[in-house]
């Protein structure tokens, strides 16, 4: 299967040359030129299946120039009990009648981005060799906090490959924030950028598409690639979780084969809720994609009106992740939703980037809605979501995963819907400590406590462990304290590399 360019269908590559490069030269994102369809039968195989042989399922239908023992070895290498401290990978945790969570933070950053950053590095590496790569490549990272740190850790010490991660200044957790400036490894950097996510993602994009930039690096024998959910490295493995869990919810008899499913995803660059929707389009019976964002209610207001404008207030919040005003992933959505069409959606996106805004067509809208809800929760909300589920079902939540919750809710009782519903629980509360904690409690819980301290008083409160690499954390010293401007992003890249 090859891969085509959102801006330039013209383009086709295969899944290592795709993987290897992240972004397409004019900016656009790779898609696949076509989508593989499975059948009721492949999927209720599934349910027997351990969570790597899903894995294998559903990437080899996409990675077709990928041996199967190159397949494996990627597979193996990333899903591991060592890493994930479960057999299956990503659990389901069954809330009551009609709602369960999709358990995605049992990784080694505790966080979803895990479970496709733990596979990426491998899919580089051999995506590298295929493509006879002479040249070291260079991951440029932007995160809104959890891809940050899950990058860093897959990409640590990988022959080959550099990692320099850019986080908004202020703008992530403090635990996320020591996740990434403590990171060991000989091949990587972090650098906090002033302003907030959408500045440091543009800031990368500028870098990828500033052609005598890439010439330079050329030179000095670097190649740019990505680790953000554009690199469709990083989007393929979400697919597989969906899949999982439909699976598992058969296996376990709370649905039959063949029945249909809700899917709720707290959303911030689209990429999570993309990979569901993906999902659908090779048979997955989903009927509703429900899109849970906070204050920052861009996408909401898009699904709603048909308007995306990125012209308005931002909000930090307490769901980190998703203060995120600029959805990259969205564009292999309207890809899709227009049949393929690249010049109307380069349009949209030269519009995005000119005016701030575009407005898609009313059959565009008309589509979008027949599948999308939007909704979204203030910091109010979600807290009030988090403790609510702490006290009528004794299960602890974070702020991101309690977006998601809060905004079920909301469609519940608007719509009356009580479909089975997945939801996807993409980060441990113990890396939103001290919001969880006065969610749970009050602020007393937190006065005069540092983040360890916050650690151990949410294990109590909670019942649950502390993760282990959250716990390391206080023995571990601080490496990185770079700071810069959104402008001098591509300077801290130059030094890093030590090239002029």
């Amino acid at each position: 299967m090859n891969y085509q360019s959102t801006r330039n269908k013209s383009i086709s590559v295969s899944s290592a040359e795709a993987i290897k490069t992240g972004l397409s030269a004019e900016g656009g994102l790779f898609v696949p030129e076509s989508f593989p369809s499975v059948s009721l039968d492949d999927i209720e195989s599934l349910a027997q299946k351990s969570y790597g042989e899903r894995a294998y399922f559903v990437l080899s239908k996409f990675l077709t120039d990928f041996t199967d023992e190159e397949l494996w070895q990627c597979i193996n290498g990333a899903y591991t009990k060592e890493k994930f401290g479960t057999n299956a990978i990503a659990p389901i945790y069954k809330l009551n009648s009609s709602a369960y969570f999709l358990e995605l933070w049992h990784g080694p950053t505790c966080a979803f981005k895990d479970m496709a950053l733990q596979i990426l590095p491998h899919f580089l590496t051999v995506s590298m060799k295929k493509t006879n790569e002479d040249k070291e490549i260079v991951i440029l990272v932007a995160t809104s906090g959890d891809t940050g740190k899950a990058a860093l850790e897959g990409f640590k010490d990988v022959a080959g490959t550099r990692i320099i991660v850019f986080y908004p200044d202020n703008g992530v957790s403090e635990i996320q924030k020591l996740q990434m400036v403590t990171q060991e490894g000989d091949n990587v950097s972090v650098a906090a950028v002033k302003g907030n996510f959408d500045d440091a993602q543009n800031g990368v994009k500028k870098i990828f598409t500033d052609e005598a930039y890439k010439s330079l690096l050329a030179r000095n024998k670097f190649k740019l690639s990505s680790a953000n959910s554009i690199n469709w490295g990083r989007l393929v493995p979400q697919i597989v979780y969906y899949f999982s869990a439909y699976a598992d919810l058969v296996k376990n008899g709370e649905i039959a084969v063949g029945d249909t499913i809700n899917v709720v995803v707290p959303t911030g660059n689209f990429g999570n809720i993309l990979a569901s929707y993906y999902a659908k389009k090779m048979g997955l019976p989903i009927a509703k994609f429900i899109c849970a964002s906070n204050e920052n209610n861009v996408l909401t207001d898009f699904i709603k009106t048909g308007v995306y404008d990125k012209n308005r207030e931002f909000h930090t919040t307490i769901s980190p992740s998703m203060d995120i005003l600029i959805s990259s992933n969205l564009e292999r959505f309207l890809f899709d939703l227009t049949g393929g069409n690249d010049n109307i959606v380069s349009e949209w996106m030269a519009a995005l980037s000119s005016e701030g805004k575009y407005t898609v067509s009313d059959e565009v809208k008309e589509k979008l809605q027949s599948m999308f809800w939007g909704g979204c929760s203030d910091d109010a909300e979600t807290m009030a979501a988090i403790k609510k589920c702490a006290e009528e079902y004794d299960y602890v939540i974070d702020t991101h995963t309690a977006v998601a919750k809060s905004v079920y809710d909301k469609y519940v009782a608007e719509t009356g819907d009580t479909t089975k519903t997945v939801i996807a629980s993409t980060a441990s509360p113990f890396k939103f400590n001290q919001s969880v904690l006065i969610a749970l409690g009050d602020h007393s819980a937190v006065v005069g406590k540092n983040e360890f301290e916050l650690l151990d008083e949410l294990a109590k409160r909670s019942g649950m462990d502390v993760p282990k690499s959250l716990g390391e954390l206080k023995n571990k010293q601080k490496i990185f304290n770079l700071v810069c401007s959104k402008d001098e992003m591509q300077n801290i890249v130059s030094d890093f590399l030590m090239i002029e």
